[in-house]
């Protein structure tokens, strides 16, 4: 592998994936022993509070770590999204003479990786693509926690990725055999329209005389006594803990000499690259640091009142394509539902075999690996990637949002058909408790936008946040557009809540707070109300994260504590909304699944009208 100890963050650096990550400690000795900033001290202190060496691999926590494994599968993906990374930043900016991106995706994997549905997803798409600079090593060990993998598992692995379009050797009972090893390895690099996979049986626990090739040694350690007796397997001193000799430090320490003089080769070529190709160099550097030029957003299109209604779901098209010139390194696209979330980068093809330039991904029906792959898009560098699909359908991607948020990734999730306002479609289509849960998870920023004005600050903030993920959460139904002249300006998005409409006098009977296509429904009610003698304040409330953040003196400006009325409207879960509107108000939301019907009549059907709104705003008001 090509790696610098000494500089863990060099970009053309192999990339190493312990897809299997309860191994973890197998990484963690041997960057230990090649030269990375992990100390004896630190293996000593494997999964202890407060140490470098967690129970299974973190991203930004360890050096030399590439992404956070844990559950099977998702290092796997992350890889082929990183091999993606590779093979659209060499086609962009390598010469004939300059391979200055050249670099390859090495995962470590195991029977559990393979086992998980979502491995499937990842091998299909990387052998479509033929992204030759990937390479798996599969540790065939036929053991898992409950007993020998033959309980439940005896696919022809060889034969399911050879139909994937993979290069496969399998090495057959070869765990030993450090050559055959090596061979596999320089066979693996020679084939470039393939990705490989080398299959190579091997022996849990081996030398261990009680415990090899049992479920034990894989589920717990092996303990003090066998611990011994496998050290004599070995001719290791039975006596000697956390021992490196000198020979092995020695050794090992060649890597960081050899690292030091891969990056200085690299250097230099790039430097030569940068003389004959300035423009292409700097450009790299763009993409490495995506630092927003100036002016970046200025042709998003401003929206008004006399234009049509429109779905916050066609603002991403408008969105991605006034600012796609100006972020050359913006990336993405949608499982198969392009035409429905409106992600198209107009001015690019589709990323294809052959076709690597492109910016457009087109992920087939596979939610799962489209979100694991972007993060890995991500932790490459030099792309910032985008992801989308209806909102119901995180329900199979939710493990790979949610290590996207442990790592603080900044991938943008499209997620489109927002409520049950898609009608038609159904229970099993309409998405009820899945705000109430992204809400809840650490690190995700929500925004779901009332109008089109809201949608494209969405985009802007979400294009801002570099810190995290962002989910934008946007309608399928076409929504009015608000008059800016009278109503509060869309910028508010970017603090996540804002007084869309005041009130008439100086202070408030109630607020009624809304998100999405149910702030249409809170300003009627405002104009009702009045008529009633309520005067009502309309808060558009698109991110309770961003609003989360502001300075104390702005949030309760928008929210003043001494106003106990409040009523939340939102066609979802009501779960965490006691938030905002305290012990004294109340929500209008959905505690059940949605029903197949147009729909106006299901919101007819669930209170999330303007009527039920006026009507509860008082007996609030009231009380």
């Amino acid at each position: 592998m090509h790696y610098n100890p000494a500089n863990p963050n060099w970009f053309n650096r192999d990339r190493f994936v312990l897809s299997n990550g309860h191994a973890s400690m197998l990484q963690y000795a041997v960057l230990h022993l090649v030269g990375y900033k992990i100390t004896l001290e630190d293996i000593k202190n494997f999964r202890q509070w407060g140490s470098i060496t967690p129970g299974h691999p973190e991203y930004r926590l360890t050096p030399g770590i590439e992404t956070t494994t844990g559950p099977l599968g998702q290092g796997f993906m992350n890889a082929v999204g990183m091999a993606i990374a590779e093979a659209h930043l060499a086609a962009t900016f390598n010469t004939k003479e300059y391979n200055i991106i050249d670099h390859f995706t090495y995962v470590f994997c195991s029977d559990g990786d393979f086992m998980e549905g979502a491995s499937n997803e990842a091998a299909s798409i990387a052998g479509h693509f033929g992204l030759g600079k990937l390479i798996v090593l599969y540790d065939d060990n036929h053991i898992t926690i409950e007993g020998n993998t033959s309980l439940t598992y005896s696919d022809d692995v060889a034969k399911r990725f050879e139909a994937y379009h993979w290069h496969v050797q399998n090495l057959g009972d070869k765990g030993n055999e450090i050559q055959s090893i090596s061979e596999a390895f320089t066979n693996a690099k020679e084939v470039a329209d393939k990705p490989s996979l080398i299959i190579l049986r091997t022996h849990i626990g081996y030398g261990s005389p009680n415990k090899q090739d049992t479920s034990e040694a894989h589920g717990s350690p092996l303990g003090a006594e066998e611990v011994k007796l496998a050290k004599k397997f070995y001719g290791w001193p039975e006596d000697k803990f956390f021992w490196v000799p000198d020979e092995v430090k020695s050794h090992m320490n060649v890597a960081i000499e050899k690292g030091n003089e891969l990056e200085e080769k690299w250097k230099k070529k790039f430097d030569d690259y940068k003389k004959e190709y300035p423009d292409l160099a700097n450009q790299l550097n763009e993409y490495l640091q995506q630092t927003l030029p100036e002016g970046w957003d200025s042709e998003i299109p401003v929206y008004h009142p006399t234009d049509k209604p429109k779905a916050t779901r066609e603002i991403s098209s408008d969105v991605i394509n006034a600012v796609t010139a100006h972020l050359p390194w913006l990336m993405g696209g949608s499982a198969d539902l392009e035409p429905s979330t409106k992600t198209l980068i107009k001015s690019s093809g589709y990323f294809e075999k052959g076709k690597y330039v492109n910016r457009n991904m087109d992920w087939g029906i596979r939610e799962h690996v489209m979100c694991a792959a972007s993060s890995g898009m991500s932790l490459h560098g030099g792309i910032r990637s985008y992801a989308a699909t209806f909102f119901i359908f995180t329900d199979y991607a939710r493990p790979a949002i949610r290590l996207a948020c442990i790592m603080k990734l900044p991938v943008i999730f499209v997620m489109t058909h927002d409520s049950i306002g898609l009608g038609e479609d159904g229970t099993t289509h309409q998405p009820v408790e899945h705000l109430a849960s992204f809400r809840a998870m650490p690190g995700m920023c929500v925004i779901r936008p009332a109008d089109a004005n809201e949608a494209a600050y969405a985009w802007r903030a979400a294009i801002q946040n570099t810190k995290g993920p962002t989910m934008l959460v946007l309608s399928r139904q076409k929504l009015p557009i608000f008059d800016r002249n009278i109503l509060g300006p869309a910028d508010g998005v970017i603090r996540g809540a804002y007084v869309l409409s005041k009130e008439q006098g100086n202070n408030p009977d109630i607020i009624l707070i809304a998100t999405g296509s149910e702030v249409q429904l809170i300003l009627e009610a405002q104009r009702e109300l009045k008529n009633e003698s309520v005067d009502a304040r309309v808060v558009s409330m698109p991110s309770w994260d961003l609003f989360r953040i502001q300075e104390l003196e702005y949030r309760d400006k928008v929210l003043p504590l001494d106003i106990k009325a409040r009523l939340a409207v939102e066609a979802a879960s009501p779960q965490g909304w006691c938030e905002w509107v305290g012990d004294y108000g109340k929500v209008i939301g959905i505690s059940e699944f949605g029903s197949s019907a147009p729909y106006k009549e299901i919101y007819e059907h669930y209170g999330i009208t303007v009527k039920n709104i006026v009507s509860t705003a008082k007996k609030l008001v009231m009380k």
